[in-house]
């Protein structure tokens, strides 16, 4: 019985498309391997699935560092120091972003005026003006929140304290009376 073509799209439904995957993936890696006998091929393999799985096969006796070098070797382009290219300019913005925040903090400490014109010391201004209002704010805040919380608690306490008067009062006036609560004997 022979195989049925299919139509080459997405697996809308995320449990057969995971089964098609692994056997599939399967299929490829036995081909590389048969490459790697048969024709004595250097073969790496590398596969993500989508649920982020790797899975790979490379060759017996190299590695997927000795196949991408040579790759490189043979196109004549270097993949390694391309990336530690855009490694290093990512560094020297992060540098420069750090020295810029740092500036700004010894700026605000009241360190490194000297070198600024008017219009950037209004700006350092400005921006102390605008911490200060934050910061105050803030304390408002919390001021509030604990001055509501001890209204809270002292208006509790007298809560507590006149029902303890009412309580203690009641137990006096049934005390001063000469008579007390009698059983019935005659039934």
């Amino acid at each position: 019985m022979g195989r049925g073509k299919i139509e080459i799209k997405k697996i809308e439904n995320s449990t057969q498309r995971q089964v098609t995957y692994s056997k599939r993936r399967n299929g490829i890696f036995k081909k590389a391997h048969e490459l790697t006998v048969l024709c004595d091929a250097k073969v790496s393999l590398i596969m993500y699935s989508s649920t982020k799985k790797l899975h790979e096969y490379t060759s017996p006796n190299t590695t997927t560092k000795k196949i991408i070098d040579q790759y490189q070797r043979t196109l004549g382009v270097d993949l390694w120091s391309t990336h530690y290219e855009k490694m290093q300019e990512n560094l020297r913005r992060l540098k420069e972003i750090n020295n810029k925040l740092s500036r700004e903090i010894r700026q605000r400490k009241g360190e490194d005026l000297n070198d600024l014109n008017m219009e950037q010391l209004c700006s350092v201004q400005e921006k102390m003006l605008k911490s200060l209002e934050e910061i105050r704010e803030r304390k408002y805040h919390v001021i509030k929140t604990q001055t509501d919380t001890y209204k809270k608690k002292v208006k509790n306490l007298q809560e507590r304290h006149g029902n303890l008067l009412f309580g203690l009062a009641e137990e006096l006036k049934y005390e001063d009376l000469p008579y007390g609560v009698v059983e019935n004997e005659g039934e």
